[in-house]
């Protein structure tokens, strides 16, 4: 006679949300990360691959991997293969990167290129409220 509290069944149909943009609140501080980082002029910042080369295989985004490396350094994750297991599993990386899941050898390699933060720009960033952002120059 135990009463339990049990787990949904695995094979179980569902009709909840099944987009991530229902699982990260309007007021997320992700959404701060990834307002952002859309906003910057990538190429004006030095990045050397801003612009797709017009042949090969299509590399990632330097603005999500960018995102990426942003969120590690807010959550203090300092490992490559944490942020590549992190990128799979969670929610909000999930949310931020696209459900793209680089490999730790990318990760580390773009880490290596981004030496920190704070050689990114001279912009100085003020956040008044989550949804409001301004850059000033």
């Amino acid at each position: 006679m135990g009463h339990f509290v049990e787990g949904a069944d695995r094979d179980q149909a569902s009709f909840l949300p099944a987009r991530l943009e229902d699982y990260v609140s309007p007021d997320h501080p992700v959404r701060v990360i990834d307002a952002f980082l859309d906003d910057l002029d990538l190429a004006e910042l030095g990045f050397a691959r801003a612009q797709p080369a017009a042949t090969g295989r299509p590399g990632y985004a330097p603005g999500t991997m960018l995102k990426l490396y942003v969120y590690s350094y807010r959550h203090q994750l300092t490992s490559s293969r944490k942020l590549e297991c992190e990128a799979g599993r969670n929610i909000e990386l999930m949310w931020l990167m696209g459900k793209l899941v680089p490999d730790f050898k990318t990760i580390a390699d773009f880490r290596h290129a981004v030496v920190s933060l704070a050689d990114l720009s001279p912009a100085e960033v003020t956040v008044e409220r989550p949804k409001r952002l301004r850059l000033r120059r």
